[in-house]
């Protein structure tokens, strides 16, 4: 699809008022790249200078050498990650934690826009698309803590 080439017609759900019974996303994390084998200073200035708790990464992105960080109070989060050759999905974006996952998937293939799949974390159902300008947003569903699934 064209960029900036979203019809407002592909916005009318066929199911019509889907949108309002929906809740409206909240962002869950943010993920910025940083130059390879430059996590320490990543925990040098996030975890000590800025007082930011540390959290383990899902076991299933560890090839990934992320570092990840709790900000504020739930589940946001901030994300680092290699700039290093990984799949697509991988690369900088927002992501936007959903009620319905799969309404938002069907909406937005319904719209036309590209679902790409990602690597599996327990109790985080998810999915990444394109905005018509190229940005990149993950959406996910938090089931519970994916640090639960790990001791097991």
């Amino acid at each position: 699809m064209p960029l900036c080439d979203l019809s407002p017609a592909l916005l009318h759900s066929r199911e019509e008022g889907v949108l309002l019974t929906m809740t409206k996303p909240s962002l869950q994390h943010v993920s910025l790249l940083i130059p390879p084998g430059c996590q320490e200073a990543v925990r040098t200035f996030y975890g000590h200078l800025l007082g930011l708790e540390e959290k383990e990464p899902p076991a299933s992105l560890a090839q990934f050498q992320l570092v990840w960080f709790v900000v504020g109070q739930g589940e946001l989060e901030l994300h680092f990650v290699p700039d290093i050759e990984r799949p697509q999905e991988n690369d900088q974006h927002i992501c936007l934690a959903v009620d319905d996952l799969e309404n938002y998937r069907r909406r937005l293939e319904e719209a036309h826009v590209l679902i790409i799949e990602g690597e599996a974390i327990p109790f985080r159902p998810r999915f990444f698309c394109r905005d018509p300008f190229g940005n990149l947003l993950e959406l996910t569903t938090l089931q519970g803590d994916y640090r639960t699934a790990q001791k097991h």
